[in-house]
């Protein structure tokens, strides 16, 4: 878990300054407020190139990919410290989402691999949890970003820091014994890449279907949010970047409890309760948080974090889970997939109500309402909560496959 979170913390680090320091870089790079969410669609569609890289750790192994998104993410997070103009931010931080969200799946399917079938939700709930104090020390060092001699550029050269790092993970990160022990596919060439996805839509569509739902429409519920916060309370509330940054934080480490709490409760009650209950409450957190006072922003940013790293935890579980082994990693690059299709559309459904004159609060907060319809996604799911990774996987096709 040590080092699975240490990747995943880096991953997090990095997606902390777009959300932190969107304010500036657009300042910079000469974007219009309501062009921020075109441009941060634009680049949150690197998740398509997730699903060109994550297919091959079901070839290749779980350990070699994660190696090499380590080094992706790191070497492009740099880059993103001397781009010039908005083009270019686009292009490398899209390029630097693929390996980003490729760390983050991999390293969430050598957890589920390894952890044993009681603790494996308090697993991934202890590894998002830990991970976060990540998007903590990024939002934490924007607080000083006026000061830094390279402003928003200082912090992306935080993110040369996984280099460094590269022997000992090359030394100590083991490839997990479920992969070694499968049966794996000498198919070569394209049929290598895209075999594991034909098979999964084949023998397992409604399990696709409900994990690509929740996915997409969870990940469109709550972009808005996270991505327009830092621009909402310092131009509607007046907010200075200390006051944004002691929010995301202090508010944060209460709410991210969220992980553990989901991930235990989801080995005891199961997955599909615990899912189900954290997105239908997320919307209660927006609408307190971008509809109420001043007064009220901690409290709906506290409510936010909570449901939202709750259910996130829970679809990452499932999706891992109710896959066969020589899949898994292709139904979690599935997951990413639908996701940035989902943050891409929500970002710029909010840009174009902005642009046509709607308040920047009631379009992200009618936005969040996508989430009351993901929640019943979990409920089209098998219980996956304390059962062996090979009995939820391995069972029959789905029932419309079978005949």
């Amino acid at each position: 878990m040590g080092l699975i979170a240490g990747g995943l913390f880096f991953e997090q680090y990095d997606l902390s300054l777009i959300n932190a320091a969107i304010g500036r870089i657009a300042h910079s790079l000469d974007v219009a407020v309501e062009d921020i969410g075109y441009m941060t669609g634009a680049l949150r569609l690197g998740g398509l190139l997730t699903f060109v890289l994550v297919p091959f750790a079901d070839r290749v192994g779980r350990r070699r990919m994660f190696l090499v998104a380590l080094i992706g993410m790191s070497c492009l997070t740099t880059a993103t410290a001397f781009v010039q103009t908005p083009l270019q931010f686009v292009l490398v931080q899209m390029a630097a989402r693929a390996f980003l969200f490729t760390t983050s799946v991999i390293g969430v399917v050598i957890l589920v691999e390894t952890f044993p079938a009681e603790h494996r939700g308090w697993g991934i709930g202890m590894l998002v949890a830990v991970s976060a104090f990540g998007y903590g020390l990024g939002t934490g060092l924007f607080a000083a970003v006026d000061s830094l001699p390279y402003g928003w550029r200082s912090l992306y050269m935080v993110g040369a820091t996984p280099l460094l790092l590269f022997p000992l993970y090359r030394r100590r990160l083991a490839e997990t014994k479920r992969f070694q022990t499968q049966e794996v596919s000498r198919e070569t060439g394209l049929r290598s890449w895209f075999g594991p996805m034909l098979h999964l839509a084949r023998t397992h569509p409604r399990r696709a279907a409900a994990v690509g739902m929740a996915s997409f429409l969870g990940a469109m519920g709550t972009i808005a949010i996270i991505q327009y916060l830092q621009v909402f309370v310092e131009q509607v509330h007046g907010w200075k970047p200390w006051e944004f940054s002691a929010m995301v934080i202090g508010g944060g480490l209460l709410g991210i409890v969220g992980n553990v709490v989901a991930g235990r409760l989801s080995d005891r009650i199961g997955r599909r309760a615990v899912g189900f209950v954290a997105y239908g409450l997320y919307p209660v957190g927006a609408v307190v948080l971008y509809q109420g006072p001043s007064e009220t922003i901690l409290l709906g940013w506290i409510v936010l974090t909570f449901f939202g790293t709750a259910g996130d935890v829970v679809t990452r579980a499932v999706s891992s889970e109710v896959f066969p082994t020589s899949h898994r990693s292709t139904a979690m690059g599935w997951m990413i997939l639908l996701q940035s299709l989902g943050w891409s559309l929500g970002l710029v459904l909010v840009s174009a109500g902005v642009g046509a004159g709607l308040d920047l609060g009631s379009v992200v907060s009618g936005m969040s309402l996508a989430m009351c319809v993901a929640a019943f996604a979990f409920l089209l799911l098998p219980e996956s909560g304390r059962r062996e990774l090979e009995e939820v996987g391995s069972v029959s096709p789905d029932p419309e496959r079978t005949g």
